[in-house]
């Protein structure tokens, strides 16, 4: 059974304002290098196997103090980046409500079988991934790995691999914090959702009081 910690990037510069960041390659804020920096604590202490990120600068950015102080390099995966928002990318919701008012409602209502326009089809997107964490589980079989990417992502992945309708993802799972622990176990096709969203600080201070005691929670 592979023990995956899944993790959404450091705050970036668009998702500060709002702006729909899939595809595009945005930089992390000051305090998304906070987020990356706190991942980091935590890894020291994590006994990871390996650490595997998306190919885009906001998830490389924020998996780097984990790789500095693990010694472990990095598996960039162009698989886990983000959906491509098409023409929404860089847009607030706001602008998008007076831009592509119908496209952007039947997206609100549907998200998956109405993406935005020239978006990414959401059930392919998911597929490269599941792809990618089956690939992951067979390279480390009874490891515990690392995996730095999105938010979106990284949602429906969950319903996918937990049998949950992909248009459930934004109520079942309404929102992943920035550099927070989600933790997944698995083992062939049967998957377990141990913990999620779990925010980084928490486990930071646990290292820090009691390693011990961290190490067994996680």
């Amino acid at each position: 059974m592979t023990d995956l910690i899944l993790v959404r990037h450091g705050e970036s510069v668009w998702h500060a304002e709002d702006r729909y960041a899939g595809s595009s390659d945005i930089g992390l804020t000051a305090k998304g290098y906070h987020d990356a920096d706190m991942l980091g604590h935590w890894a020291r202490g994590a006994n990871l196997d390996a650490i595997w990120c998306s190919n885009q600068i906001r998830a490389q950015a924020t998996a780097a103090p984990s790789a500095s102080v693990t010694g472990l390099s990095p598996v960039i995966d162009a698989r886990l980046r983000e959906l491509d928002f098409g023409q929404a990318e860089g847009h607030t919701r706001a602008e998008l409500a007076r831009q592509f008012a119908d496209a952007f409602q039947a997206f609100q209502d549907n998200p998956v079988d109405h993406p935005l326009p020239g978006g990414e089809d959401p059930y392919q997107a998911v597929e490269r991934t599941v792809a990618c964490f089956h690939d992951i589980a067979q390279a480390y079989p009874d490891g515990k790995v690392l995996v730095v990417f999105h938010s979106t992502l990284l949602r429906l992945t969950m319903c996918k691999l937990l049998n949950i309708p992909l248009r459930h993802y934004r109520t079942i799972f309404p929102f992943i914090r920035n550099g927070a622990l989600t933790e997944l176990h698995l083992q062939g096709d049967q998957a377990s959702l141990l913990m999620y969203n779990s925010p980084i600080e928490a486990h930071v201070a646990l290292t820090r009081s009691d390693p011990n005691t961290a190490r067994a929670v996680l």
